[in-house]
């Protein structure tokens, strides 16, 4: 009987995504463009085929009237075709307003996300980034799930957005 409850016990502990956690960092640059508009943002996850895995995080203006922000959601193209337009926006713990020109800093833990449905495999954290009057931008980072040592891998975007990073920790 202890030898049962000890191998219960060790299995439930063992897990290693129970304590897993998963960190982005993005960068959205400042332009130098006469009229500037904060980026609507999007951060998610892909299976290795590129299929939609999980959202994470969605900035868009939220200060709009009548909600109109949504109405142009659909410009950030590949999350809206893979994801977005199946939500009803605002969603808690996933959007928020859009963010000032820096760097951003977001971090995930695998009992209190998305990160828990996720099997294990190769993925990849994409953000992409539109911004009216301005143009468009995906970056994509692999990383592999769940993580048995601490993985760091770096992108780089070209205009809309900087410097995109992503930590996992087991």
């Amino acid at each position: 009987m202890r030898l049962r409850i000890s191998v219960a016990l060790t299995a439930v502990i063992g897990i290693p995504a129970q304590a897993a956690e998963l960190g982005v960092k993005l960068e959205i640059p400042r332009l130098q463009v006469a009229e500037y508009h904060r980026p609507y943002t999007a951060v998610w996850i892909e299976r290795a085929d590129q299929g939609f895995a999980a959202n994470l995080a969605v900035w868009y203006d939220l200060k709009k009237k009548d909600n109109e922000g949504t109405k142009w959601l659909k410009d950030v193209r590949q999350w809206w075709r893979k994801s977005g337009r199946e939500l009803q926006m605002p969603v808690d713990g996933l959007s928020g307003a859009t963010r000032a020109p820096g760097e951003h800093a977001l971090v995930f833990n695998a009992g209190q996300s998305a990160l828990d449905k996720l099997p294990a495999g190769d993925y990849a954290v994409v953000v992409e980034a539109a911004r009216e009057g301005g143009g468009r931008e995906l970056v994509r980072v692999p990383f592999q799930w769940p993580p048995k040592a601490v993985q760091t891998a770096k992108a780089k975007g070209e205009h809309e957005l900087g410097n995109v990073s992503v930590e996992v920790k087991p």
